[in-house]
């Protein structure tokens, strides 16, 4: 098996992917993320080997390659979470409630926001849209049994974190109960 350009043995390849994954490990602090980053720069370093110079080192290109996906899905990341909150700020600036009911429709949206995209897709088509079960799978492509399972896992998800938040999140300082 040679690697990229057929010109490393098997045991070059191993080094080369050995040192992308401990440099991913310290990028990431999780072995798992670390092994999707390496799994996605290898993808990325074939679909692009014919960038690489042969007269510099293969190894440096490769860290490179880790440390830009790494970037990249840094940057993702935070771009989500931005979208995320700017939707659960939408949902609660179409509702002209209270301020105490505003604040609960906002950790509501927040956590609507931060489910998994496949329990929000489900969740999103059966409440929200209104849309039967077999509608929904039918939609999505899968069965309606894993429809209703995305739908409880969401429920059950949204309830436990209602449950986490405080009740009496306000107090009355200063003056006289009456």
């Amino acid at each position: 098996m040679m690697w990229m350009t057929g010109k490393r043995t098997d045991m070059e390849m191993e080094a080369d992917l050995r040192a992308m994954r401990r440099y991913a490990r310290a990028l990431s602090r999780d072995h798992v993320a670390a092994d999707d980053v390496v799994q996605d720069a290898v993808m990325r370093a074939i679909e692009r080997r014919d960038q690489f110079q042969p007269d510099r080192s293969r190894r440096r290109w490769l860290l490179a390659i880790v440390h830009n996906v790494f970037i990249s899905a840094k940057r993702r990341e935070a771009a989500e979470t931005r979208r995320n909150l700017a939707f659960a700020q939408i949902q609660v600036d179409h509702a002209d409630p209270d301020q105490e009911v505003r604040a609960d429709l906002m950790q509501v949206a927040r956590a609507f926001a931060d489910l998994p995209d496949h329990q929000r897709a489900v969740m999103h088509l059966t409440v929200v849209e209104g849309l039967s079960y077999q509608e929904s799978a039918d939609l999505l492509g899968i069965a309606v049994g894993t429809v209703m399972s995305r739908l409880a896992r969401a429920r059950a998800t949204l309830r436990q974190d209602r449950d986490r938040q405080p009740r009496d999140r306000l107090r009355i300082v200063g003056g006289q109960d009456e």
